[in-house]
């Protein structure tokens, strides 16, 4: 794509932003970081953003991101093509994730904007666009890698929950990652994550560069996720709604729905007939379609707006069983003000977790009495939104990445708790 009409400032510097997926809208997880990383860097930098888009419908909004962009590369992904590359990187002994990424036309881009501008800094986000810059000749760079959650430990989970074959093909991948992960670690100047528990663990998978690594949360826009806002409620009068919201093709959202929906649900209503589980979020694969039959559960698929499904339900739900990382779902249940059920490993990265105001439960009758308890109005102690206030600001918790990116010695380890 062309230049954008961003207005740039007499004495700002060029800045190159890599990320796997276009920043916009923020919508769903990654993208919602991803963006607010823009927003932020926009304000001192001049930003030339390089990304890939794997949704047709986001096309419509590369003109958009001129608002933070003097240029904008936005490169088209073949699905079908990507994966018969990261199928032949198997033979090469690399990750999956990167040759799905690879492009010689976002590496040409990335050269010429190289060449082309006085670029001194490189903010990369996500593990795959780092191959863009990991030679040595960027050596003279500082590259600044956002890895956001240890993907490589989440494939480690995945071998676990799995049989033969797929558990071979996951235990390859989180070796592979894992390797990968700490060759950018090595070349990058420092690498950020969501979570002190996130950096810790990659402390231990790569102690050589423990100097590196920083912790700087997620935030909530907790102006647009505010209980005050009256929406109309999209449930029937007769139902009390338990909620999980969420993209429905990602794998971890998929079977913790599917194990709630067939092992929780039943025992829920069972002791309170009038519950229905909804679940809320677009691409669903048929694997949750399928979930639509059975009693009491209703799928949606992609709505124009959760938060009118967020604020209306008895319960939020966020039973994961695989969570790497922040669950923003949870942050904006909390915004909302809602009463929350979720597993330890959707709770793991939570600031202050053991004063959070949610319930945390696991297993079958751990989630069933977690539930019933929330539905007879016995909430967690604390003020849902206010914990959000105090520990998820986005403008608080991104302030030192300019220092991070900067190269700034005072950047402290730990940017904010989360």
């Amino acid at each position: 794509m062309g230049d954008g009409n961003h207005t740039t400032g007499a004495t700002r510097e060029p800045l190159l932003l890599l990320v796997h997926r276009i920043p916009f809208p923020p919508d769903k997880g990654d993208k919602i970081r991803s963006f607010r990383i823009l927003e932020h860097l926009a304000r001192d930098y001049d930003v030339h953003l390089g990304c890939f888009i794997d949704d047709p419908d986001d096309w419509q909004h590369v003109e958009t991101l001129s608002q933070y962009c003097v240029s904008v590369e936005a490169i088209g992904i073949n699905r079908r093509l990507a994966t018969l590359r990261s199928a032949a990187g198997l033979l090469r002994g690399l990750p999956l994730s990167v040759p799905f990424y690879a492009s010689g036309k976002m590496q040409r881009w990335v050269d010429e904007t190289l060449d082309k501008h006085p670029i001194r800094r490189i903010v990369a986000y996500s593990s795959p666009m780092a191959q863009f810059i990991l030679d040595a000749r960027y050596a003279g760079y500082r590259r600044i890698m956002d890895l956001v959650d240890v993907d490589s430990d989440k494939w480690r989970q995945y071998a676990e929950r799995t049989r033969f074959p797929m558990r071979q093909v996951y235990r390859r991948e989180w070796r592979r990652l894992t390797d990968y992960e700490r060759r950018i670690a090595a070349a990058f100047d420092a690498v950020t994550l969501v979570t002190e528990n996130e950096t810790a663990l990659f402390d231990t998978l790569s102690p050589e560069t423990v100097d590196k690594h920083y912790a700087i949360a997620n935030g909530v826009d907790t102006q647009t996720m505010n209980p005050a806002q009256a929406f109309e409620n999209p449930f029937p009068a007769d139902q009390r709604p338990l909620v999980f919201v969420g993209m429905m093709n990602y794998w971890a959202n998929v079977e913790a729905v599917a194990w709630f929906a067939e092992h929780v649900l039943p025992q829920v209503r069972e002791a309170a007939p009038d519950t229905q589980f909804w679940i809320v979020g677009g691409s669903p694969t048929d694997a949750v379609l399928a979930l639509d039959k059975l009693p009491g559960v209703t799928v949606t698929g992609r709505v124009e707006d959760v938060r009118p499904y967020i604020q209306h339900a008895a319960v939020a739900l966020a039973p994961l069983r695989i969570a790497r990382g922040i669950q923003n779902k949870v942050l904006e249940y909390l915004s909302m003000g809602r009463p929350t059920v979720c597993s330890a490993q959707a709770a793991a990265g939570l600031a202050a977790r053991d004063t959070a105001p949610i319930a945390i439960a696991n297993g079958e009758s751990e989630t069933t009495a977690a539930c019933l308890r929330v539905l007879a109005g016995d909430r967690a102690p604390g003020d849902e939104r206010q914990y959000v206030l105090e520990h998820y600001d986005w403008g608080r918790n991104l302030s030192r990445l300019a220092g991070i990116v900067a190269g700034a010695s005072s950047a402290p380890k730990v940017a904010a708790r989360g």
